[in-house]
């Protein structure tokens, strides 16, 4: 159950994002999101923004507090934080179960989200995401929620945000990554494997000619990635 108080319910949509604390770190977004402020137009860019614990790599990405769906926030440092494709990809499920409900119904959802930092760090642990349906008592959208800031194969160092591949991580000698959903070849190091579900990367640990070979052998229809290129070695 979301920790909302009667007295919080309300059917007058608004958002509210408070401000950065002394280390820069986002603290909390709440809103009542109703139809009227939900966006019209497409996002706009977001690149300005380096929330603490930014890292120009390939397991972060800009993660909206309340997401552009819902409000229409676009470069807002009060809303963004360093969040991991885990993370996020995890954020999206529930904010476009909200976004779906308020278009269908035309009701108000009540909807905080609150970065936890622990200590000084500059990358955030996680984010606690609360959601209810204001006119049909939480009928519709009721929930309360803890969102760890992993990525899979990854150990990250909070207090910075820098990150190193684990110890006991499949890619840690792994020379290609085939997604089986797609059946396309990567280089391991490529940006794509971590954007990929762990549940569709296979790993292997030879040549390139194996790794064809092994797929030509179980029937697979296979293709090459068109940004690492696997088949250049």
């Amino acid at each position: 159950m979301p920790f909302f108080t009667s007295n919080q319910y309300t059917t007058v949509s608004y958002e509210y994002y408070g401000a950065r604390d002394a280390l820069g770190r986002c603290t909390i977004a709440v809103a009542c999101v109703g139809r009227d402020i939900m966006p019209t137009s497409d996002r706009g860019s977001i690149s300005v923004v380096r929330p603490t614990g930014w890292h120009d790599s390939a397991i972060y990405e800009r993660a909206h507090l309340i997401a552009h769906c819902l409000t229409g926030e676009d470069a807002n440092w009060e809303n963004l934080i360093s969040g991991t494709y885990d993370l996020n990809g995890e954020m999206v499920r529930y904010e476009n179960m909200v976004a779906d409900y308020i278009k269908e119904t035309g009701n108000h959802v009540l909807y905080r989200v609150t970065p936890i930092f622990e200590g000084n760090n500059l990358l955030a642990s996680g984010v606690l995401m609360e959601a209810y349906s204001v006119e049909d008592s939480g009928a519709g959208i009721c929930f309360c929620i803890f969102i760890h800031n992993v990525e899979g194969d990854y150990d990250i160092d909070y207090a910075t945000g820098d990150y190193e591949l684990s110890d006991d991580s499949a890619l840690k000698d792994a020379t290609y990554v085939v997604n089986k959903n797609k059946y396309k070849i990567h280089k391991s190091d490529c940006s794509s494997v971590t954007d990929m579900s762990d549940a569709n990367k296979i790993y292997y640990y030879g040549t390139y000619d194996e790794v064809v070979a092994d797929l030509i052998g179980k029937g697979k229809n296979y293709s090459n990635c068109g940004s690492c290129h696997p088949e250049n070695g």
